[in-house]
């Protein structure tokens, strides 16, 4: 008699999704594409962000933890490196087999949306205690360094985020709002994906604001 509809994809991940790891052997790195979806069985995971001093830690996590969910289900690039701590036994699995879990065990689902939840209100505080200038001021001077005169007698400024957020020492969620805040306050723009600053004076003025 085969197996259960509840059993089969859950039968298929325990037996085909396995990853054995040895301390220092790296899962992601930061920037690579986030397609795959990782839950710890045992061992233990560091979760890093590059600085221009060095790595800072975000998280170690350790069995029954999961990471790399937001990568898979919002199709994102990984905003931090990966790194296995001691030895250790994950459980990798592509969307499509994410997927097919929670339709089968809506339970996995409901744990999945809670921890999501409860990561992105964190991540929220920590960036409002964190304050505005904090992130503003590394994002500007990113800008300012790369910014160039275009041919209507603006600023053009080409970079891509991962550039600006490596130029300003932040992960990419952060250097995303700091730049969010910039065009909500209409001191650049984007156009045709370029960023662009109609006044670099203005822009750089946001360096020079009290503490």
């Amino acid at each position: 008699m085969g197996a259960a509809p509840a059993e089969t994809t859950a039968f298929r991940v325990r037996s085909d999704y396995q990853l054995e790891l040895e301390p220092g052997d790296v899962v992601f790195d930061e920037g690579d594409p986030g397609d795959k979806f990782y839950v710890i069985r045992s061992g233990e995971i560091e979760l890093t962000r590059d600085r221009p001093e060095k790595a800072r830690v975000v998280a170690r996590l350790g069995p029954g933890d999961f990471f790399g969910e937001l990568g898979v289900m919002l199709g994102r690039c990984t905003t931090s490196r990966a790194v296995a701590v001691r030895p250790t036994h994950l459980l990798e699995l592509d969307r499509d087999t994410l997927e097919a879990m929670c339709l089968e065990q809506p339970t996995i689902a409901i744990r999945l949306l809670r921890v999501v939840v409860a990561r992105l209100i964190e991540a929220e505080t920590r960036l409002s205690a964190l304050g505005v200038d904090d992130l503003l001021r590394p994002v500007v001077r990113g800008l300012v360094r790369r910014a160039e005169s275009d041919r209507d007698g603006g600023i053009r400024i080409p970079t891509s985020l991962r550039q600006l957020s490596e130029d300003a020492g932040l992960s990419m969620f952060e250097t995303h709002r700091a730049l969010h805040q910039l065009i909500d306050s209409k001191l650049v723009r984007l156009v045709d994906d370029c960023l662009h600053a109609s006044d670099l004076d203005s822009l750089s003025a946001c360096l020079d604001a009290p503490d």
